[in-house]
């Protein structure tokens, strides 16, 4: 399966910039990121407040709903449509404390023109420990998760329909990760919401 997050990472940096009640009220910035396919691409990266950006590619995304703690998007960046459910930690902690961070967030997409349903990925905001991997945890399950600056995917890809459909359907889900300076994070995203948002987000990118 490509990894690759450019349309996206793009959508969601004006989601996360616009001052809609739905959307995080944080902006973010984009810089190339080499992915797991080897491809160069961009990965959002959360920082302060500040005025709305310009979307590159004229990627505005269209709230589609928001259902719970998750809110379903569109968007189309150069000429194709993209379409994620996006949501922040309803708890997030570092150890130790008090080492700065910037925001994380959780998006699972969806890329019809390159065959991509219900990707998941994760921004926490440090860079990883080189070589490490991070971890998702529900329903007393984990899944690996590669991970490259400061994003991390699903390994195995096989395993991701599994680990959607477990999201689906319980109450949180936990990743946890280590960063570059030796701390640990631990981050507790709530699930209200998100199989209703990737339902629509199904309808809106079949």
């Amino acid at each position: 399966m490509t990894r690759r997050l450019h349309a996206v990472s793009v959508a969601v940096a004006t989601v996360l910039a616009s001052t809609s009640p739905a959307s995080a009220q944080q902006s973010i910035r984009a810089g190339p990121t080499p992915m797991r396919s080897g491809e160069a691409s961009q990965l959002a990266q959360a920082q302060r407040p500040a005025p709305k950006p310009a979307a590159p590619g004229g990627a505005q995304p269209t709230l589609l709903g928001q259902f719970g703690d998750w809110g379903a998007y569109t968007a189309t960046t150069g000429g194709r449509k993209v379409c994620f459910a996006l949501a922040r930690p309803a708890k997030a902690t570092t150890n130790p404390p008090n080492r700065p961070r910037d925001a994380a967030y959780m998006f699972i997409s969806s890329r019809p023109a390159e065959k991509v349903k219900d990707e998941v990925s994760v921004i926490v905001g440090y860079g990883f420990k080189p070589n490490s991997e991070a971890l998702i945890e529900v329903a007393g399950s984990s899944y690996a998760m590669y991970t490259q600056n400061d994003g991390a995917w699903i390994k195995n890809a096989a395993e991701e329909a599994r680990l959607v459909e477990a999201l689906r359907k319980n109450a949180d889900a936990v990743v946890k990760g280590t960063s570059a300076r030796g701390a640990t994070s631990t981050d507790t995203y709530s699930l209200k919401g998100l199989a209703q948002a990737l339902d629509r987000v199904g309808q809106e990118c079949k």
